[in-house]
C-alpha cells in the first residue's frame, strides 16, 4: 500500500512540475519582457501611491517612507489578487489537459498556485529589499509576524480561490457578481491607510475582511513600533480554511460535470 501511496505522490508530482513549467511559459514566456513585467508592474503602482500621498501628507502614516509604507500593504493585498484569480480560472485554463487520465482536476489548481505564490512572494521580496536598501532604511523586523502575514495570505488566496473555481464555472454570472464586489476592495483592505485610525462603525465592519488583519501583520512586521491590537489569525484562518475545504468538496464532487458543460 506504501509502495502505491510513493508512486502515486510521484506521479502527481511530476504532473505538478510540468503544468509549472508550462504555467512558466505561456504566462510569462510569451510576453515581451516576462518576469520583468510581475516586478514593474506592482513597483510603478506603489512609486505612483507613494508619491501622490506625499504631496497630501508631510509624513506617511508609519516610518519615514512613503514607498515602504505603501509596498507593506500593496503587496499583500496584490499577492491575494493575482493567486486567487489563477487559482480560480485553473479548470478553464487546464481544460484542454484534464482530458488526459495522467492530470487530474487538483494538479491542475496547486500547479498555479505553487508558481504564482512563488512569483509574488519573490516579487515582495525584491520589491521591500530593494526599497530598503535604496532609502538606507534601518529596521527591526518581527520575522514571525512577516512569515505568518505571507502564510496566512496564501492560504486565504488558495481557500477563496478553490471555492471561486467552483463557482465560476458552475454558473456563469459569478464573474460578473464577484468582480463588482471586489472591485473597492483595495479601499476596504487597509492599503493606503491604518485601519487604527479609522472611526468606530468603520472598524467595526472593516475587521470582518481579513486583508486588513494580514496587511496590518505585514506593517507590524517591519514597523517595531506599530502594535495593532485589533489582529486575529485565527479568523484569517478560517477565512482559508473554510471556502478551502468547501471548494475541495465541490470540485471532487462536480469536476467532470463542469468541465464538459
Amino acid at each position: 500500500m506504501s509502495v502505491k501511496r510513493a508512486k502515486r505522490s510521484y506521479a502527481m508530482l511530476r504532473t505538478v512540475g510540468a503544468l509549472v513549467l508550462r504555467e512558466m511559459s505561456t504566462s510569462y514566456g510569451r510576453k515581451p519582457g516576462g518576469y520583468i513585467w510581475a516586478i514593474i508592474q506592482p513597483l510603478g503602482t506603489i512609486l505612483v501611491l507613494a508619491f501622490a500621498f506625499s504631496l497630501l501628507q508631510k509624513t506617511p502614516s508609519l516610518g519615514t517612507s512613503f514607498v515602504l509604507f505603501k509596498a507593506t500593504g500593496l503587496l499583500m493585498f496584490q499577492m491575494f489578487r493575482s493567486i486567487q484569480r489563477m487559482v480560480s480560472a485553473s479548470l478553464s485554463y487546464s481544460s484542454a489537459l484534464l482530458v488526459y487520465p495522467g492530470v487530474t482536476w487538483i494538479d491542475a489548481v496547486f500547479a498555479r498556485f505553487l508558481l504564482n505564490g512563488m512569483v509574488s512572494v519573490l516579487v515582495a521580496v525584491l520589491i521591500l529589499s530593494g526599497d530598503i536598501v535604496i532609502e538606507q532604511l534601518w529596521l527591526i523586523y518581527d520575522w514571525v509576524l512577516i512569515v505568518e502575514a505571507v502564510a496566512l495570505t496564501l492560504l486565504l488566496a488558495l481557500g477563496i480561490g478553490m471555492l471561486t473555481c467552483y463557482l465560476s464555472e458552475r454558473f456563469e454570472i459569478f464573474n460578473n457578481i464577484w468582480n463588482m464586489f471586489t472591485t473597492p476592495l483595495m479601499l476596504s483592505s487597509g492599503v493606503l491607510y491604518l485601519y487604527d485610525g479609522l472611526p468606530k462603525f468603520a472598524k467595526d465592519v472593516l475587521w470582518y475582511n481579513p486583508l486588513v488583519h494580514v496587511i496590518g501583520m505585514m506593517r507590524a512586521g517591519f514597523y517595531s513600533t506599530y502594535h495593532p491590537q485589533y489582529l486575529s489569525a485565527t479568523f484569517v484562518m478560517l477565512c482559508g480554511l473554510v471556502p478551502l475545504v468547501l471548494g475541495l468538496l465541490l470540485l471532487r464532487r462536480h469536476h467532470r460535470d463542469l468541465l464538459t458543460r
